[in-house]
């Protein structure tokens, strides 16, 4: 779930004066305090003069499309059309998603890039750009690998060096066993 996080810090300008900022920010998150906590790491990185979370919300982002060679973020309507074959009638269901872009012509061709496989017609009443600044996703590709349970032995010619002698009786006796574990007990 996405979370609207606002961030509220003050920042000395290029005319030497204190501005204040109260940004929003999108994080992943289960809970509101899993939202909160990330914010305060991540915003802890950047911002070193301090800063306070003014504002945290559900943001109602159904999908999120970021882009390499975007800058700033879109808020677009996506309206699916569905057909109801009972009553014979056309049911629009709205959504919003989120498009990283440089302009709204540049989000208007990703989201139709995006939507290309789609099943169901779809139109896209609006698009308006967003004053988020940035997204911070819960899986950045920093990840720690899953844990994978330890797999049985499994002896190949690749496993051995030619240098070693493998003895036929000791893989015959190993093999010997697992079958023998793997019979079933009879009453």
């Amino acid at each position: 779930m996405w979370y609207e996080v606002k961030v509220k810090y003050s920042k000395i300008d290029d005319n030497e004066r204190i501005k204040t900022f109260n940004q929003p920010y999108l994080f992943d998150a289960l809970t509101f305090t899993e939202a909160e906590a990330r914010a305060t790491e991540e915003m802890g990185k950047y911002l070193s003069e301090g800063f306070k979370i003014t504002n945290i919300k559900v943001a109602n982002f159904s999908e999120i499309f970021p882009s390499e060679h975007g800058d700033r973020w879109f808020k677009c309507k996506v309206s699916l059309v569905t057909l109801d074959e009972d009553k014979g009638l056309e049911k629009r269901t709205n959504t919003y998603v989120l498009v990283q872009a440089l302009d709204v012509k540049d989000a208007y061709e990703y989201l139709t890039e995006q939507f290309a496989d789609t099943v169901s017609d779809y139109s896209i009443p609006s698009i308006t750009e967003s004053p988020i600044i940035d997204i911070f996703p819960f899986f950045d590709g920093d990840e720690e690998p899953a844990v994978v349970a330890a797999a049985p032995q499994t002896y190949t010619e690749d496993s051995f060096s030619e240098d070693e002698n493998i003895d036929d009786d000791v893989l015959e006796e190993e093999f010997t066993e697992e079958e023998e574990e793997e019979e079933p007990i009879e009453d």
